[in-house]
């Protein structure tokens, strides 16, 4: 699949939106302070399929205003409130939003699922003049712990592998091979990671789209087998590092 093929909106969150919400690693303040920095104002920000938001909280801390869209109502529900976040329901190609009202336009761990050509076009059109556009993905999950890490490992590529929308390769690459219509900026290197215990991390799997699509097609949950396996190893409230590479493009729309 190319980037720039059509693609309709396959909605593989919706079922687990609550899970989203609450299990979801959040991104690094640092992330959100270098692109108010970039931004031509901080007046407003539009951050496109926001999911439950996590994104948009981010923004909200740097931009008078937010508005967060995404195509799922159920995700848009389960977002967290905020006073300067509007939320709607929208998809990223058909936004609703006024053109040229934004100052910064981001897509956090998303891109891969829009027709990329009929959403780089909405982005330059709702942009203000030397407008930002941001868009960053989190590749696979590395658990600390030989043991623990391997287990995972395994997980994600034989047992899910198959489970896995082809889209999904796009965020593994790195999104290598897209790139931005507009003069790229040169964004420093950013780190995620978390501590958390075995039952957070267990609830973030949950939350994969593989998972989604195994549990549809088979009617059972295979995170339980993999939550017997960690416990062999991981059977106390203790906490780990949980850690994912984080790649970031982003562009300056010009007059």
């Amino acid at each position: 699949m190319t980037i720039n093929e059509k693609k309709s909106f396959h909605d593989h969150f919706s079922a687990v939106s609550k899970q989203y919400a609450a299990f979801r690693p959040s991104y690094p303040e640092a992330l959100f302070g270098w692109l108010a920095s970039v931004a031509p104002a901080r007046d407003h920000a539009w951050d496109c399929a926001t999911g439950s938001g996590q994104a948009a909280l981010g923004l909200a801390r740097h931009f008078g205003r937010v508005t967060a869209t995404d195509a799922s109502r159920e995700q848009i529900e389960a977002a967290a409130r905020h006073p300067r976040i509007e939320y709607r329901a929208a998809p990223a190609e058909n936004s609703g939003m006024e053109s040229g009202s934004v100052d910064l336009v981001t897509v956090a761990q998303a891109l891969h699922w829009f027709d990329t050509g009929r959403f780089f076009r909405e982005a330059k059109r709702v942009l203000a003049g030397d407008g930002v556009l941001a868009v960053w993905a989190y590749g696979p999950v590395a658990v600390e712990g030989a043991e623990t890490g391997a287990i995972v490992e395994e997980f994600y590529h034989s047992e899910m592998g198959p489970y896995w929308p082809e889209e999904r390769s796009m965020v593994d690459a790195g999104y290598a091979g897209i790139e931005l219509p507009m003069t790229d900026l040169k964004p420093p290197a950013f780190s995620m990671s978390v501590s958390w215990k075995r039952e957070e991390l267990l609830g973030y799997i949950r939350t994969w789209s593989a998972v989604s699509r195994f549990v549809g097609k088979n009617g059972c949950d295979p995170v339980a087998g993999l939550e017997r396996r960690l416990a062999a190893h991981w059977n106390d409230d203790s906490r780990k590092t949980i850690a994912w590479p984080l790649t970031l493009k982003a562009a300056r729309r010009r007059h």
